[in-house]
């Protein structure tokens, strides 16, 4: 039986890539810089943003990159622009909990990154129990050793679980880890092609549809 449901934030729970363009570019405006193409933003989706961001802005000076970022998250995050979940998405979160399956995150975000997400009068309060991080896993995507405090923590074992995430790096993980692996197509980013079959047990065009498939699992 799939006792937890592990559920990647971007692209997955939300759909962030197309708000965190328009966010990068903004900080690279107000540091003089020219705007970054979709195509280089699409090409390093889903690498540390530092690292990403020395390909987006080659020369860019990442300390003032930085330290400017925090202040045009913030903003997006108050304003609705950034990590927003549809109400469908959290209708398919209500339904997991009342089956009874545990919900955790596990990003490739910072710890501040993803705080706000746990936040006591966030709207996934009640419905996610943990969020697993850069900050609190050794080890990071697509590194299978990614689950390894998730697994410790929770008691629960690799065959118990399911992944759902939008990238062939989740999916390598999760098959890795020995843990079975939905792949959601919703953002458009991928396209299941990009993925290794072996490591993919079902792929989804809306988060939602993962109900039926996780319900199916022995």
């Amino acid at each position: 039986m799939i006792r937890a449901v592990i559920i990647d934030v971007d692209d997955t729970l939300c759909l962030t890539e197309a708000a965190s363009f328009d966010l990068e570019n903004e900080v690279l405006a107000e540091l003089g810089r020219p705007p970054m193409s979709r195509t280089v933003h699409l090409s390093t989706w889903g690498e540390k943003l530092l690292d990403a961001m020395q390909h987006r802005s080659p020369g860019l000076d990442l300390d003032r990159f930085a330290a400017l970022f925090p202040v045009f998250h913030q903003r997006y995050l108050a304003e609705g622009k950034l990590d927003v979940i549809p109400p469908e998405n959290l209708g398919a979160l209500d339904e997991l909990v009342a089956d009874g399956r545990t919900v955790l995150l596990l990003t490739s975000r910072t710890g501040p990154e993803v705080g706000h997400l746990l936040a006591p009068d966030h709207l996934l309060a009640g419905r996610v129990t943990a969020a697993y991080h850069q900050d609190n896993t050794r080890f990071h995507k697509p590194d299978p050793r990614v689950f390894d405090e998730l697994l410790a923590e929770t008691g629960i074992r690799p065959g118990e679980c399911v992944y759902v995430g939008d990238s062939p790096g989740d999916a390598v993980a999760a098959g890795g880890a020995g843990i079975r692996f939905i792949a959601c197509l919703q953002s458009g980013v991928r396209a299941l092609g990009d993925f290794d079959p072996a490591h993919v047990t079902a792929a989804v065009d809306t988060f939602p549809e993962i109900l039926p498939v996780i319900r199916s699992l022995p």
